[in-house]
């Protein structure tokens, strides 16, 4: 099966001694327009080792690197050499594989051996899992998907708030104003309100915060009344949080949240006592980071009471003594970056080489169109009602366009969610945006339900056609401009998957498959598929089927589903 990176790295190395093959690999490019050729060198870093110009070695280059069956034309462009692939090589290696691999196709054992621990999604307890948890949810399933399928044991982690001086809060506004039936019948709306009308009557009430800290410290000393109540409101939301994993096919390895690590910070603080880091800075304790241009690691707080940073250096020793990870992921928002530089440069100092294993996958923040989300005031949009309807205008559309189409329901969830995921994944994660539900429940353009819908048009027409479907075909018939741009994006699906995992960035497959559905649609257009002529018919259901395969693996990779139908 031939891979053309290789036999043009090779056939390239045969006429230079100065570079290795992986050297001349790595600096392979795809030119920006398809009368370039398929693969192009870029002779610049040669001007040093020959001292000639680079459009001079390119034209060397160029006349000496003979054509082969797999690689049809050589010419120079400039500084380049460039390279024009077999087409029907090209199929022959593609639609072959595919067949081959299946579901596997896209896989690798790349990581073989290797762990990856993701923390992602992270929602407080007794507060709204609202839309700005979406981009930590759906991009760090995306992550682990992406590292799964090539080969890395992943340890999916949801690090939940359930800890902190907001359940003091939350238990005075209970013990004032909750009813248990209330709370049990809607538990995050009926927490959110307690919440809220807490904050409202502080304003005016100063002492209730006092109240509420004494109440966290009764927790933290394990009174009986206090940690019952803690534990029934974690219950609680665990149960209205699990509605949204179960609507977007989420799951984890472990709710351990920050409660789980209050016992295991004793440790670690001895541990900077003991390598003399701890610093008393106005009767708090610190980490002094000032080598490391960051402002210094608060541990411990004046009254003893711990932080953030305190239980994030707890967990880290902890999933690196339990889990042995190559790779900790933490799928956590934009502004806690200073943070995470001071975790981790807090264990460079206590002497750990594996901070330099730990990765802060940060992601832009989440605004409404009418302001800011504030939990204190009660300004959110949650996330079950945006998928919820997302579903129920997919049904809308559905019964609109398709009344006849079977399991409409099954459909709508695949869709209406895939839209959410899809749009969520579609950007680079950096960016912050204002949400929209225009925009989200948008099927034109861009979208999921595009690409959902174009594995569903592969799936019609090869119900349509009636036959078997197999590789054993004229590849020749696959060398047209249109088949071959199917092929090439095809092509890509490993080295868009290994360039997104090594990114962290989901969007560099979602733009693959993108590319992929609109090559086929195009090809789709102008190339009819169940004509009379019986190999160019078995030649482009192939091409439809092996198409139809990878838009279903690379959506699995997204955590969407593939709809046969729509």
């Amino acid at each position: 099966m031939a891979d053309f990176k290789k036999l043009i790295s090779e056939s390239i190395k045969s006429q230079i001694s100065d570079l290795t093959v992986e050297e001349i690999r790595a600096l392979i490019e795809v030119p920006p327009n398809k009368d370039m050729g398929d693969y192009a060198f870029p002779c610049f870093k040669l001007a040093r080792i020959f001292r000639k110009a680079p459009n001079v070695i390119a034209e060397d280059l160029a006349g000496k690197i003979q054509p082969t069956d797999d690689i049809n034309r050589v010419i120079n462009l400039g500084g380049y050499v460039n390279f024009f692939v077999n087409k029907e090589s090209l199929a022959k290696k593609v639609i072959k594989q595919i067949f081959n691999e299946k579901e596997n196709y896209g896989k690798s054992e790349f990581g073989k051996g290797k762990t990856v621990v993701v923390e992602f999604s992270s929602p407080n307890i007794a507060k709204p899992f609202h839309i700005g948890h979406v981009r930590t949810t759906v991009i760090g399933n995306a992550l682990s998907k992406l590292y799964q399928s090539q080969g890395y044991n992943v340890v999916k982690l949801n690090h939940l708030g359930d800890y902190g001086t907001q359940f003091g809060k939350l238990i005075v506004a209970y013990k004032l104003w909750g009813d248990k039936q209330t709370v049990e019948n809607d538990p995050i709306k009926e927490l959110l309100k307690l919440y809220v009308r807490f904050h409202d009557e502080a304003d005016s009430k100063p002492e209730m915060e006092d109240e509420a800290r004494s109440w966290f410290t009764k927790l933290e000393n394990g009174d009986p009344e206090a940690i019952e109540l803690w534990q029934w409101f974690r219950d609680e939301s665990l149960k209205e949080f699990e509605k949204v994993y179960k609507l977007l096919d989420i799951d984890f390895d472990s709710y351990a949240g920050e409660s789980f690590y209050s016992d295991k910070m004793p440790a670690v603080i001895k541990e900077l006592e003991d390598k003399n880091l701890l610093v008393e800075s106005d009767g708090a304790m610190i980490v002094d980071l000032e080598d490391s241009k960051l402002p210094p690691a608060l541990i411990q707080k004046r009254d003893g009471s711990t932080l953030y940073l305190t239980r994030d250096l707890a967990s880290a020793f902890y999933r690196k003594k339990t889990y042995d990870f190559d790779k900790s992921i933490y799928v956590v928002g934009s502004q806690q970056e200073l943070h995470f530089k001071q975790v981790f440069n807090v264990i460079k100092k206590m002497g750990y080489d594996w901070y330099q294993d730990m990765v802060h996958v940060q992601f832009g923040m989440v605004a409404l169109e009418e302001g800011t989300m504030s939990t204190r005031k009660g300004r959110v949009v949650f996330l079950e009602d945006v998928l919820n309807q997302a579903i129920d205008r997919t049904r809308e559309i559905i019964e609109e366009k398709n009344p006849e189409a079977g399991n409409i329901d099954e459909v709508a969830k695949a869709v209406g969610v895939g839209a959410v995921v899809f749009q969520e994944l579609s950007n680079s994660r950096i960016k912050d945006y204002t949400f929209s539900w225009a925009r989200t429940l948008s099927f034109e353009g861009e979208t999921g339900p595009y690409v959902q819908y174009t594995h569903a048009r592969c799936c019609a027409v090869l119900r349509k056609a009636g036959q078997s479907v197999s590789s054993d075909i004229n590849y020749e018939l696959l060398s047209d401009p249109d088949a071959a741009d199917v092929l090439s994006v095809l092509e890509t699906f490993n080295k868009s998957i290994m360039t997104a995992m090594k990114k962290n960035e989901p969007h560099i497959v979602t733009r693959f498959v993108l590319d992929l559905a609109q090559a086929f649609n195009k090809f789709y257009h102008n190339s009819p598929i169940l004509v009379d002529d019986a190999d160019l018919k078995a030649a482009r259901l192939a091409l439809v089927e092996a198409t139809r395969q990878t838009i279903e693996n690379t959506l699995k990779l997204l955590g969407m589903k593939a709809p046969q139908k729509m």
